[in-house]
């Protein structure tokens, strides 16, 4: 298995702490997060590392891939993930570099056996207790019925009796087979679509979110990982500092 980790945006929320450097080499407690990361991955013989880069190219890290994403100023987390579209094969872990979660949750989703999982917190409203930064309108919801995936969007508010909400944690699984769907499903959209997509403006403006809920509307399936454990995205200040009481 490869992980490719999509560490080309700005990190404007994080003010002077990313004027110089790319969110993912912010240090947590003296590793930084794809340093994290990346020992994480290897513990569990991921040793295939990928790195795409956006306006921050030098990550002093060795022994990894570097692919740099020419474009992403036009364009959002799904097109900077296609930039590395080569390395999109295969059994592959996907993450964004503001990510951390511990081994248990790294476990879980290692234990997948189906085509494309995304792990899911059903615990995750209290993540935004006095978030004011980031709200909860901005989390990735999920909504489900049962075991089936419904919709993956910002700001999901509603729900009927048998279905319930969680939040997508960033990660993405693909078996050999999921991977080609993926990639093959892209090429096409992108020779073809025109206009919104999904919740984004254009295929070029969209993000993973939206690609992934593309998939579910063409009845192809995405399933829940169900995690528990330590997780955090790292997005304001506030969420820098929560991190550094989490992760050790």
């Amino acid at each position: 298995m490869k992980a490719i980790i999509i560490a080309a945006g700005s990190a404007t929320r994080l003010g002077k702490l990313t004027d110089k450097k790319p969110k993912g080499l912010l240090e947590i407690n003296g590793k930084s997060i794809i340093q994290r990361q990346i020992e994480l991955f290897k513990k569990y013989n991921i040793n295939d590392i990928i790195i795409i880069t956006g306006p921050h190219k030098e990550f002093g890290i060795s022994n990894v891939t570097y692919v740099e994403d020419l474009n992403y100023e036009n364009h959002d987390v799904l097109g900077s993930l296609m930039a590395a579209s080569n390395f999109l094969n295969g059994e592959v872990l996907t993450c964004y570099s503001d990510i951390l979660f511990d081994e248990e949750i790294l476990k879980q989703i290692l234990n997948f056996n189906g085509e494309i999982g995304i792990p899911i917190d059903l615990d995750w409203e209290k993540n935004y207790i006095n978030r004011i930064q980031h709200p909860k309108s901005e989390a990735d919801n999920v909504i489900l019925n049962q075991k089936t995936i419904l919709k993956i969007k910002k700001n999901i508010s509603f729900c009927n009796t048998n279905e319930v909400i969680g939040e997508f944690l960033g990660p993405v699984i693909f078996s050999e087979n999921g991977s080609k769907i993926f990639v093959e499903k892209y090429n096409k959209l992108k020779n073809t679509h025109c206009g919104n997509f999904n919740n984004a403006p254009s295929l070029k403006k969209a993000y993973l979110t939206d690609m992934i809920q593309e998939l579910i509307n063409n009845n192809i399936k995405i399933n829940p990982i169900w995690i528990n454990g330590k997780w955090c995205e790292i997005d304001t200040y506030k969420d820098f500092q929560k991190a550094k009481l989490l992760f050790n």
